[in-house]
């Protein structure tokens, strides 16, 4: 197998011209490249792509690095899937590769967030499944290494963080409306985690819908289930044992399956006794009994848009992609869980 120095004894130049060929540096003649390129293409030699990004002034690599894989339900493994799809989309046809790491709270504890991508050769990051309470995150505050942040913000100064996500806000203030404008005033909301950002802004958007039509949300009402089928399912069930509510406003689909299990159990109908939505578009709510109502997230686009958006970071230094935020539409899915009282 024909080697880099075999290239260039044949085509009579150094190994640091065939380098520069290779990686368009424009100090070398368009002739001297076309002579280097033919003899390669003579020999059948292709650079190493890894040896490449390590030799090149520009690291070439954009990581992907999700928190908490293994923390994963199987139901919701197609959302992922997608994110992934749509960051590869967005680099297939340039110079980037697109890498995936996975890792974990307690992983991060052993190097830093630069050190690992350091390590990697990696020259921007898309952060996914990141916690405020995680390590990498604390990282971000002194990186200069370009990352998008998914589902989460920073309030850092760094110019080199950005972030794409759904308007979660907006998306739980338009659910509980869409409740709401059905008549619903009893209404019961199955939160996830209390310490992250996605939780704290859906409660946000929530209140803001009930405010707005001059309805109050009770503390008690609120039920944490930190994103877990089965916590919402436990928590629904001593809910019930005290009240009943006409309906419950779930924050991810996951826990919406728990809360149906709970209300199926306790003997009630959905919706004629209790209606319930969830959130995240997952595919098997396409398959639930009754099918369920919810806010369905694009997460091909979320990925496509991060990885559009790093590269542009890592290309240019726009004082207009500092601390950018960009939010991805999302879509109120109505189904049958849902009933409209009579007033």
């Amino acid at each position: 197998m024909a080697t880099i120095k075999d290239v260039a004894k044949a085509a009579g130049v150094s190994i640091g011209i065939v380098s520069k060929a290779f990686n368009n540096y424009p100090d070398i003649s368009d002739k001297t490249r076309k002579r280097i390129l033919e003899v390669a293409a003579e020999m059948n030699y292709t650079p190493n792509v890894i040896a490449k990004n390590l030799s090149s002034k520009k690291r070439l690599t954009i990581g992907m690095i999700t928190s908490g894989f293994l923390d994963m339900n199987g139901k919701d493994n197609y959302n992922a899937f997608n994110l992934f799809k749509g960051a590869y989309s967005a680099v297939e046809d340039n110079q980037y590769e697109l890498a995936y790491f996975f890792t974990d709270t307690n992983r991060q504890k052993q190097k830093s967030y630069t050190q690992f991508c350091r390590e990697r050769n990696i020259g921007g990051a898309i952060l996914q499944g990141i916690s405020v309470n995680d390590p990498y995150f604390q990282d971000l505050v002194d990186t200069k290494i370009p990352c998008v942040l998914i589902d989460i913000s920073t309030n850092s100064n760094n110019g080199l963080i950005s972030n794409v996500s759904t308007n979660n806000f907006e998306a739980s203030r338009d659910i509980a409306n869409y409740l709401i404008e059905r008549n619903h005033r009893d209404i019961a909301v199955i939160a996830g985690k209390v310490e992250t950002v996605v939780n704290s802004q859906r409660i946000e958007g929530v209140l803001a819908a009930f405010q707005s039509n001059k309805l109050e949300l009770k503390e008690e009402d609120v039920l944490y289930a930190d994103f877990s089928e089965e916590l919402a399912y436990e928590r629904t069930k001593e809910y019930l044992k005290q009240k009943v509510p006409t309906a419950f406003l779930c924050f991810s689909d996951l826990m919406a399956f728990g809360v149906m299990k709970a209300v199926k159990e306790a003997g009630l109908r959905i919706p004629e006794d209790i209606s319930i939505t969830g959130f995240d578009g997952l595919i098997i709510t396409e398959y639930t009994q009754p099918l369920l109502t919810t806010v369905k997230q694009d997460f091909f686009e979320i990925g496509k848009q991060a990885a559009l958006l790093l590269q542009q970071m890592m290309d240019n230094h726009d004082d207009r992609l500092i601390g950018k935020k960009v939010y991805i539409e999302h879509e109120i899915i109505e189904r049958e869980s849902v009933k409209r009282l009579k007033l």
